[in-house]
């Protein structure tokens, strides 16, 4: 009698509804939800961060930390003018994942945008403001200014940090 009380215990609490750990779509977030996205995302980056430091430390190729959290492979590229927003820019780029396989057969390319008028990935945008014409570099990015917790929908799944090689045209 005990075994079918005991199971019965079991059962009901298998049973029992959880409480969702996301809100519904359109709903408002609580505190604690606050909190728990902002500590992952926190965990995350350091994670990554690291991951991509002893990459680094395995490569030949020398690679420098720029202010807004990605490395480039052009040492002090932020002593370089800066471009202003009105200022127009041409470029491609190819996007590679950590075991440097390209993820698009084509890079993406864009002629003649204007800085404060195109939407880019924060870290292309941001080197973009200090390469001069005709110049490449390799950027380091995490996924938190990569393509995020969604990924690309295609071929970029989310939370994936990538190797952007980019040259202004």
């Amino acid at each position: 009698m005990q075994k079918v009380i005991l199971l019965s215990s079991f059962l009901l609490l298998g049973c029992a509804q959880n409480t969702p750990s996301h809100p519904p779509v359109g709903g408002f977030l609580s505190e604690k939800d606050l909190n728990t996205s902002k500590n992952r995302a926190k965990n995350l980056n350091e994670t990554e961060r690291g991951q991509i430091r002893y990459w680094i430390e395995n490569q030949t190729e020398k690679f420098y930390p720029m202010n807004l959290n990605y490395w480039v492979n052009i040492e002090n590229l932020q002593q370089n003018p800066k471009k202003n927003d009105g200022d127009d820019i041409s470029y491609e780029y190819d996007i590679y994942d950590f075991d440097q396989a390209k993820l698009y057969e084509k890079p993406k390319r864009n002629i003649n945008v204007r800085f404060g008028h195109f939407e880019e990935l924060k870290a292309v945008e941001d080197v973009l403001r200090y390469l001069p014409t005709n110049s490449e570099a390799t950027l380091l990015v995490p996924s938190v200014l990569a393509f995020g917790t969604y990924g690309d929908n295609e071929k970029i799944p989310n939370d994936m940090p990538l190797i952007i090689k980019i040259k202004v045209l």
